[in-house]
């Protein structure tokens, strides 16, 4: 792999992924997978330490609809 291309590379936990794709999903509407969580878990985090009036971009690598029947969409109902 040319390690020169890209700056750093930032580890994001499974529970980081999966809390940010069900956070893309009910907020904004956007059906990812857990890579997707995990891509906009770590764009966030560059977007705090860059602070305000930067621009942070990321991809969507991955379709929450294969997802859709697995504990990653199961949402807790609120009474």
């Amino acid at each position: 792999m040319d390690t020169s291309i890209y700056n750093e590379v930032i580890t994001v936990s499974n529970e980081n992924a999966f809390e940010t794709a069900r956070r893309l999903a009910r907020e904004e509407g956007i059906l990812g997978g857990i890579s997707t969580g995990a891509n906009v878990y770590a764009a966030l985090e560059v977007a705090k330490r860059l602070g305000k009036g930067k621009k942070v971009v990321t991809v969507s690598p991955s379709n929450g609809e294969r997802y859709l029947s697995t504990p990653l969409y199961q949402f807790e109902t609120e009474e």
